[in-house]
């Protein structure tokens, strides 16, 4: 039996994307589960597993119609799905009364229900949100019956507010294979057996790294998984190093040499780090260049000679100051706010 495993997709977000992509950056999470669907067609893939999140709010009815539509015009793949934390089972949700088409299995059920597929000798159990948050380690308890051979859990959480679990209890519950949502970043819990694929798409500034999905095949033999890169842009931090001789244009020329190599489709954040002149501040609007740059952080310290100063200003309210950063290492928190402290108070003695 072949599964592709997916979560977290977020339809309908509006996910930080900077200058060049805010505007078709919603699209783009529909475009990428489309793909997933091609993909899906072409293998022959048995079952689409959804771990929760398919939406990032509560669905519209023609959001639902649409979704509905793509997963029909799949001919031989089955869809399972359970709704998570973002899109969970309101009393008014437009999951209750949706009538989807015949190759999709919704587990809406706030208590573990599961869909029995004899062909595929393949079991899929889940249980959806009906809240906001979950605190109670439900899955814990969860159980597979032996209803078929192979059998799946879909579970969304992880954290101390969404289904918390212990990964130990999951392991001794009889599951084959345990796909998760919630986590945004891919994260292997047990190899082949307990995995998180990470959101479809990265939809916030902190979802950095690749995204994509995880391939899998069930038989006798146990199960083999895969995790597939398929995203189309990411997220990418990127420190800078500055020198005291550094202007907006010289640094603006690193950015770009840097960014050129990681991809022009990526999404940037940007780390100013290191030395910079006392009396320079930097412009970070002239550094963005061509890439696409969400922000830019100056986190540089002037370039003081900290022992000159502190000698000529001993009895100064500046001396003062620095006598309770002695010690401090460079580079430390507490060197950042020495720095700080001394800029502003050159400034203020000016």
């Amino acid at each position: 039996m072949r599964f592709i495993h997916i979560a977290d997709v977020h339809l309908g977000a509006q996910p930080d994307a900077g200058p060049l992509y805010s505007g078709k950056r919603p699209q783009e999470l529909w475009d990428t589960l489309e793909r997933v669907l091609g993909v899906c067609e072409e293998e022959k893939t048995d079952l689409l597993l959804i771990a929760g999140d398919l939406f990032h709010r509560q669905p519209l009815l023609r959001e639902l119609r649409e979704a509905d539509y793509l997963f029909s015009q799949l001919t031989h793949t089955k869809v399972v799905l359970i709704a998570g934390n973002h899109d969970y089972i309101r009393k008014d949700s437009a999951y209750l009364t949706f009538r989807w088409s015949e190759n999709i299995y919704p587990l809406f059920g706030a208590e573990l229900e599961y869909v029995d597929f004899p062909d595929l000798r393949t079991a899929v159990y889940g249980m959806s949100y009906h809240t906001r948050e979950i605190s109670d380690p439900v899955c814990d308890g969860l159980k597979a019956c032996g209803a078929e051979p192979f059998e799946i859990l879909l579970a969304h959480g992880g954290d101390e507010k969404h289904i918390p679990f212990d990964t130990r209890a999951l392991e001794k519950q009889g599951f084959d294979y345990i796909a998760l949502g919630h986590i945004h970043k891919p994260r292997i819990l047990r190899e082949d057996y307990m995995i998180y694929p990470g959101a479809l798409e990265p939809v916030d500034k902190n979802d950095t790294g690749p995204h994509g999905y995880v391939r899998g095949k069930i038989d006798e033999s146990g199960v083999r998984t895969q995790w597939i890169p398929f995203a189309l842009r990411e997220y990418v931090r990127l420190e800078i190093r500055t020198e005291p001789g550094d202007t907006a244009g010289s640094i603006r020329k690193r950015i770009e040499e840097k960014t050129s190599g990681y991809g022009e489709q990526n999404i940037y954040r940007i780390i100013l780090k290191g030395k910079r002149d006392p009396h320079t501040v930097f412009d970070v609007n002239r550094m963005t260049g061509k890439a696409n740059i969400l922000e830019i952080s100056d986190e540089t310290s002037p370039a003081y000679d900290l022992r000159r100063l502190y000698h000529e200003n001993e009895d100064t309210v500046l001396g003062r100051f620095m006598e309770q950063f002695a010690g401090c290492e460079e580079g430390s928190t507490e060197y950042q706010a020495l720095c700080e402290g001394v800029d502003a108070l050159m400034k203020s003695m000016e």
